[in-house]
């Protein structure tokens, strides 16, 4: 079992930055892919990011790339999003996920991760 915690969301103009951080707890940090997702109202959850478990290969949508990084910090148990030049259509409820049912290494699909957060409010006003 793995548990989840996310923390860093808030409100932001548009074109500032906002880290979103995700606490695992529960099976070795070491041993499971990590990522992130995102879900606007009326939309569904789709992928942002993902880092492998050794954080040599990161994983990013199209929408994000060039204006978001992920990474994790093994001595934290910590997995991060950090997001720059913030657009209206970034803001979402962003959720952090852990592990793959497959035992694969990444899945931009939310239905093939094991575990989640509650999810994290990113407000961006123009």
């Amino acid at each position: 079992q793995v548990q989840l915690v996310e923390s860093g969301g808030g409100l932001v103009q548009a074109g500032g930055s906002l880290r979103l951080s995700c606490a695992a707890s529960g099976r070795t940090f070491s041993t499971y892919p990590m990522g992130w997702f995102r879900q606007a109202p009326g939309k569904e959850r789709e992928f942002v990011a993902a880092i492998s478990r050794s954080d040599t290969l990161t994983y990013y949508a199209d929408s994000v790339k060039g204006r978001s990084s992920i990474s994790r910090d093994y001595a934290k148990d910590t997995v991060y999003l950090q997001m720059n030049s913030l657009k209206p259509e970034d803001a979402a409820v962003y959720y952090c996920a852990a592990d793959l049912k497959s035992g694969g290494v990444y899945s931009s699909v939310y239905g093939d991760w094991e575990y989640w957060g509650q999810g994290a409010q990113v407000t961006v006003s123009s």
